[in-house]
């Protein structure tokens, strides 16, 4: 069993080929839920297709009440936010947060309140600041970082801003993040 319940996963510019990257990394038995933050327009609805291109996994958008499940991956819908509650998830329609709903940091905060040292985060490519507070978060109850590394990113500001706030996240290039969380996944509960 893995030590993990959860990774959340923040992207924004540049995200659909980041994700893709990331995903199609994957093991086909990969053992942990992830959740996804894309920033995207209100009437964006392809990108779970898109995104079950790049991989064996299971992609599904969240809906409310939705528990999360080994070998799923979970895409937030746009113009909601998408918070944990215990085993599930919850949607939101609250003000956007760092100019974006979804909002990384509203994903992120809320799953490091239930699920502390079981939570995984993962800020990826984008050109503005949220998810940095989030993730500090995740760290603070106890979870574990990753920052994409901003040299392999398409818009670098984001993983900076989080590198910022969580200096020792762990720093990992585009490329070999699929194989970076495969052993991850492996680390034992």
């Amino acid at each position: 069993m893995s030590a993990f319940s959860l990774i959340v996963v923040g992207v924004s510019a540049g995200g659909l080929n980041a994700l893709g990257t990331l995903l199609g990394g994957l093991a086909a038995d990969f053992p942990i839920p992830i959740a996804v933050v894309q920033h995207r327009s209100r009437d964006s609805d392809a990108l779970t297709l898109v995104l079950q291109s790049h991989t064996p996994l299971r992609v599904l958008e969240i809906e409310d009440k939705m528990t999360f499940e080994p070998g799923n991956v979970y895409v937030a819908p746009p113009d909601y936010h998408t918070l944990i509650d215990d085993d599930h998830f919850a949607l939101s329609v609250d003000a956007p947060v760092t100019y974006s709903r979804p909002s990384i940091d509203v994903l992120f905060e809320s799953a490091a309140d239930v699920l502390g040292t079981r939570l995984a985060g993962i800020v990826l490519t984008g050109a503005n600041q949220d998810g940095a507070r989030g993730l500090r978060k995740v760290v603070q109850r106890g979870g574990y970082a990753i920052v994409q590394d901003p040299s392999t990113a398409e818009v670098a500001v984001m993983p900076r801003a989080a590198l910022e706030l969580v200096p020792n996240a762990q720093v990992v290039p585009l490329a070999g993040l699929g194989a970076y969380l495969n052993t991850l996944s492996r680390r034992a509960a």
